[in-house]
């Protein structure tokens, strides 16, 4: 009978889970995964790969990390329902995740009015860490500020004053929009916005977006455009000679999510963000991808990185604070210091944005294949705003 009842309350224990008696921090992750599988299937990768390396490593503090995750289907209204269920039920510690912006600043509502702790990994638009921050959030990814930045300079390079703009239109589009506008307006006074076109999420229809833009006769394209919506693009924009002669500079389209899925459809010389992990040549870069090809058999994406820093984030901040206790991280996670793939970062105690960086270079069709070329590593803590300027957009800190 002594040993039936272990049995019966070891498999009990089984099938409730873990407990916060026992030796383990549970992550609550929610995400878009049906409805952008191109970045978070790898994503959820690079989470779990990180997991199991702090895990193998002792976990922190002596206690393993747990991730369990649930999927928004891209509704900021599932997202806040799955943030409370992971609460009431799960019993999380720590709450991230999230990819488009919108469910993003959901999260970053739900976080202030629940006064929870919120890594908000990918989400993009500057709200999240500005007019809409608040001290219970935190962001991991560049926001589309840091990367905008990032491109402005060559976009002024190019000396083009007609310049046409393609964006989805919702909080992520409108705010890299506004930015590109602020930014190249300032570096570069005569330039002229001819044509904005502002499409439905997902539902781009690109023979009538391509026609408007030409039909402006720009001489530059900024263009926002990301998953299925930028394949489309380009394919009608090949077919239609949109690109022929101008320049073109591209938010994300450097990233091996898109670039792959383009292959031999890829425009040569625009200008993007990205990520060209099969030429990064640094210590930090080559150990990660060398345990992601162990892990998977399969090469990283931009998402990959994304997801293991988030984790690695989270590991370090609840090292630092000693607990998962809500005031404790968010002290932790001011101005805490992270060892990632890219190098080190820190969580500005300013704004809580990180200083993580991209990749900013030009698009190449190396053989029917996408890839980026001439590429170098820009540091985030070159392209952000001062801490006056933080200061003025913040309401809560």
């Amino acid at each position: 009978m002594q040993l039936t009842a272990r049995l019966t309350v070891a498999a009990l224990a089984l099938t409730a889970g873990w407990s916060h008696a026992q030796a383990v921090f549970k992550i609550g992750e929610i995400n878009s995964y049906k409805a952008q599988p191109a970045f978070l299937e790898p994503y959820k990768k690079g989470m779990e790969l990180a997991v199991e390396q702090v895990n193998a490593a002792g976990g922190v503090a002596g206690r393993k990390l747990q991730l369990v995750t649930r999927d928004d289907n891209g509704n900021p209204g599932d997202a806040v329902r799955a943030a409370e269920e992971l609460l009431a039920r799960e019993k999380i510690d720590v709450l991230t995740g999230s990819f488009l912006s919108h469910v993003g600043l959901a999260l970053t509502d739900f976080a202030k009015q629940k006064k929870v702790f919120f890594l908000a990994a990918e989400p993009l638009t500057d709200k999240i860490v500005w007019e809409n921050g608040n001290r219970y959030t935190f962001r991991l990814r560049p926001s589309t500020y840091m990367q905008v930045a990032m491109l402005v300079p060559e976009a002024a390079a190019m000396k083009k004053k007609r310049w046409a703009i393609v964006y989805p239109n919702y909080e992520y589009g409108q705010s890299a929009v506004a930015t590109f506008k602020t930014l190249l307006k300032a570096a570069q006074p005569d330039v002229e916005f001819v044509a904005e076109q502002a499409t439905p999420l997902g539902k781009v229809d690109a023979g009538s977006v391509v026609q408007a833009l030409q039909d402006a006769k720009p001489e530059g394209i900024f263009n926002v455009l990301f998953a299925a919506d930028l394949a489309k693009f380009v394919r009608e924009g090949n077919t239609r000679g949109l690109f022929q002669g101008k320049g073109v500079v591209s938010l994300l389209s450097g990233e091996p999510e898109y670039l792959d899925t383009l292959k031999g459809e890829t425009p040569d010389g625009w200008v993007v963000t990205g990520y060209p992990w099969y030429a990064i040549q640094t210590p930090e870069h080559q150990a990660f991808l060398d345990a992601y090809r162990k892990r998977f058999n399969d090469y990283p994406r931009a998402g990959s990185v994304v997801g293991y820093n988030a984790m690695l984030s989270v590991a370090a901040g609840l090292k630092k604070a000693g607990s998962a206790d809500t005031e404790k991280l968010i002290a932790a996670f001011r101005g805490l210091q992270v060892a990632t793939p890219f190098g080190p970062i820190t969580y500005r105690a300013q704004d809580h944005q990180s200083t993580m960086g991209a990749y900013v270079g030009r698009t190449k069709n190396d053989g029917g294949k996408g890839v980026m070329v001439d590429f170098k590593y820009q540091d985030g803590a070159r392209f952000q705003p001062t801490d006056a300027q933080v200061k003025a957009l913040r309401k809560d800190s």
